[in-house]
């Protein structure tokens, strides 16, 4: 089988979609490589490696992709221009994002292409091989901290020092998911004293086994009018305004990410504290965060970066590549890929086929809006 490896076109995206290691890997499972000139330069890996791992490099993308065969990328072809040459013997895996951003999808069906969309990958025990937002996620957060760690006007740790003892930060994260507990433990281990917070309990147990310390709410009085959200949001504010660094990180597939943090409660921050907002692609956790721009209200500095999983492009260039090798490996049959849709992992993840938008919730993204209702 055919398989080729595009260098990635987005700003800022340092990442590859196949380490050399990983095209080591399934040229000894019988496939032929074909990797786009360039394309691991961003990552430092180099073209020489490919070749030494028995690749072939193509002078542009539209020889790396030939007539046919499995097109990998991190992000998907979301532009005409690298649209153009895809059909109906190609099948494409990246990044599409495709229930936020559906539109691409139908133009990319349109080519005759088959997609799968490594962002739907079920969460199961199953396909945590293959689950690329989690590895994506990892670097995220490990990221996140590092960046807080640069722009913090203080030091992490506790220091005894000839200059007197310098009191360790204190790092608030919301969201405990797979970026939210990696930063956690992060920042744990650069010795911040840290406090999380999820809504699930589960989650909170995580945290707790990472050796911080979690923001459990009260009770709520079925009683109580006030919404909800807004509870929630009263009840973290004291927790806030006593922190260093507040990293949020609560993100929902296909939809606008919640609010965590409103204005009020980021003036309610100490001035110097710093507020690093992963969730920025989808509008954000805070109100106040705009995607990679810096913003400075009332003395608190927001930062809502967008490029962190290309941090450390290296490992994590690794990490995505290891997941598409799995993937492949689970698709393939006596050297080719078939797409069998009892398999939940591949169910989950096609998006189009046959020239249409098979992907039942992208399909439904896709309808317009019912007509005759009105505005207010």
């Amino acid at each position: 089988m055919r398989i080729a490896v595009v260098r990635e076109r987005a700003e800022r995206e340092r990442r590859i979609a196949l380490s050399p290691e990983a095209v080591e890997n399934l040229t000894g499972d019988g496939h032929e490589l074909v990797v786009e000139a360039g394309a691991g330069e961003a990552a430092n890996m180099a073209d020489a490696a490919y070749v030494e791992a028995g690749a072939t490099i193509a002078p542009d993308r539209t020889a790396a992709i030939g007539d046919g065969g499995v097109v990998v990328g991190v992000n998907g072809p979301d532009t005409p221009e690298l649209r153009a040459g895809l059909g109906a013997d190609h099948v494409v895996l990246g990044l599409f994002d495709p229930l936020w951003r559906p539109q691409p999808m139908a133009e990319l069906a349109a080519t005759g292409a088959t997609a799968l969309s490594l962002d739907l990958v079920p969460r199961s025990t199953r396909a945590q091989a293959v689950d690329v937002l989690s590895s994506t996620a990892t670097v995220v957060g490990f990221q996140a901290v590092l960046v807080a760690g640069v722009r913090m006007p203080r030091l992490m740790p506790l220091l005894m020092t000839a200059a007197g003892t310098v009191p360790p930060a204190r790092v608030v994260v919301l969201g405990a998911g797979v970026a939210g507990l990696q930063a956690i433990a992060t920042a744990r281990r650069l010795g911040a004293v840290v406090q999380g917070f999820d809504i699930r309990e589960e989650a909170l147990e995580q945290i707790r086994s990472l050796g911080a310390k979690s923001i459990d709410l009260p009770e709520a009085d079925p009683d109580d009018p006030t919404d909800p959200a807004q509870r929630t949001q009263a009840a973290l504010t004291p927790h806030l305004a006593e922190a260093d660094v507040v990293i949020t990180a609560a993100q929902v597939p296909g939809r606008r990410s919640p609010t965590l943090v409103t204005d009020v409660m980021v003036e309610a921050m100490r001035p110097g504290a710093l507020l690093v907002d992963l969730a920025a692609e989808r509008g954000g956790n805070c109100t106040l965060s705009r995607a990679d721009e810096e913003v400075l209200h009332g003395g608190v500095t927001i930062l809502a970066p967008t490029d962190l999983a290309s941090g450390s492009p290296v490992s994590s260039s690794r990490m995505f590549a290891n997941n598409v090798v799995n993937l492949l490996r689970l698709l393939t049959t006596d050297g080719e890929v078939v797409l069998d849709l009892e398999d939940d992992i591949v169910a989950s993840m096609l998006v189009t086929s046959g020239g249409e938008v098979v992907h039942p919730g992208v399909r439904e993204m896709l309808e317009p809006a019912p007509s005759g209702g009105t505005e207010s």
